[in-house]
């Protein structure tokens, strides 16, 4: 199959300053796909990715990323399957996730920055190497299995839960013989998803319940590991609940993430990690590549077996990629965000016109 002279990309054409993101903030603009240099890998995007840390993108950057300047491409991980390369380590044919941006064809030099990794599984879509079988899968594993170092009979409290990540942990958390698994999250409904979908033994909405006497009541005993996602006075409260030697993961902040970095939140509990002996570490998922092939290949057969399930909420098309990131501020998403770029996707996992050329 020939490769494309052109490549469609969202570039960013506004700034979205103190009100919510609009479609009008975005450009969908062809230019032509230049040609590799050494070391360099084309990649067609299969699949986009999105996330609430794109809006920090288009205005004082987020996660490392500086801002974006208008007429840039909008950054965003991807699936892709490689179609040239003058890079060794990857061969056309080969599946990637990766920084691929908001685009139909990527060209990168295969560098730490982008990301980029292979996807060796074959069991489950790979519309999952975004999803459960990606960065944020891998989050869940490797935050709930080396972080917090799970053992069996533990007693398990996860806040942000129905988010991306979140979202995997109690599945997990069963499945290596967690006693309790009780998830945290905003709002009747995802309430509900958590107890009747993702594995939850009971959630607590901190939007209408308190959070200090919930706790008191469905972990009476406290907890053994925390896998937190929103920080701030989320994490001062569950430390009036750790057991003795109980381990804390930092995955995430999402309270603190717009609000004064000069004055972040002061937590007042934190002499109950020294009174119980706990553990508090934070990681950041990145510093963690070289386990992704491990985590890949034990949420694979974890989905082989049936023991972990995902959702995926899927709009097809490049054009769609402004309303798919739209629908995460407004709550209208049902499960994963994505955007199938390619309609003959998964079809090439059986019939791939790349592979050996």
């Amino acid at each position: 199959m020939s490769v494309a002279d052109q490549n469609r990309q969202w570039v960013l054409a506004d700034r979205p300053v103190g009100r919510e993101v609009r479609e009008s903030d975005f450009e969908l603009v062809s230019r032509p796909i230049p040609a590799l240099r050494e070391g360099e890998l084309l990649t067609r995007t299969l699949y986009l990715s999105v996330a609430p840390v794109m809006r920090r993108y288009m205005l004082q950057g987020g996660a490392g990323e500086k801002p974006l300047q208008l007429g840039e491409t909008m950054r965003g991980r991807g699936v892709g399957v490689v179609v040239a390369s003058r890079n060794p380590r990857f061969a056309p044919g080969d599946f990637v996730q990766g920084k691929l941006g908001w685009q139909e064809h990527s060209v990168s030099d295969g560098s730490p920055y982008y990301m980029m990794y292979r996807i060796a599984q074959r069991i489950a879509p790979l519309s999952t190497g975004i999803g459960v079988l990606g960065v944020t899968g891998f989050t869940s594993y490797l935050g709930l299995m080396d972080i917090a170092q799970l053992r069996p009979g533990d007693r398990v409290l996860v806040s942000g839960a129905a988010g991306g990540v979140g979202s995997s942990v109690a599945q997990i958390a069963k499945h290596h013989g967690a006693g309790r698994v009780v998830g945290i999250a905003g709002g009747p409904e995802k309430c509900r998803l958590l107890v009747e979908r993702l594995g939850y033994d009971a959630a607590i909405d901190h939007r209408r319940e308190d959070l200090h006497a919930r706790l008191g009541e469905l972990l009476p005993e406290g907890l053994d590991v925390f896998f937190d996602n929103v920080g701030g006075a989320t994490l001062d409260t569950a430390l009036l609940h750790l057991r003795t030697d109980a381990r804390i993961a930092l995955c995430g902040r999402i309270s603190e993430y717009l609000g004064d970095d000069e004055q972040p939140y002061a937590l007042r509990h934190y002499q109950q990690l020294h009174k119980k002996y706990a553990m508090m570490r934070s990681f950041f998922i990145y510093r963690m590549e070289a386990d992704f092939p491990r985590a890949e290949q034990a949420m694979s057969e974890m989905i082989r077996s049936g023991a972990l399930t995902h959702t995926e909420d899927v709009l097809e098309g490049l054009e769609r990629m402004p309303e798919a990131l739209i629908r995460l501020y407004t709550g209208a998403n049902r499960g994963k965000q994505i955007v199938r770029v390619d309609p003959l996707a998964e079809t090439y996992r059986d019939h791939n016109p790349w592979r050996g050329t």
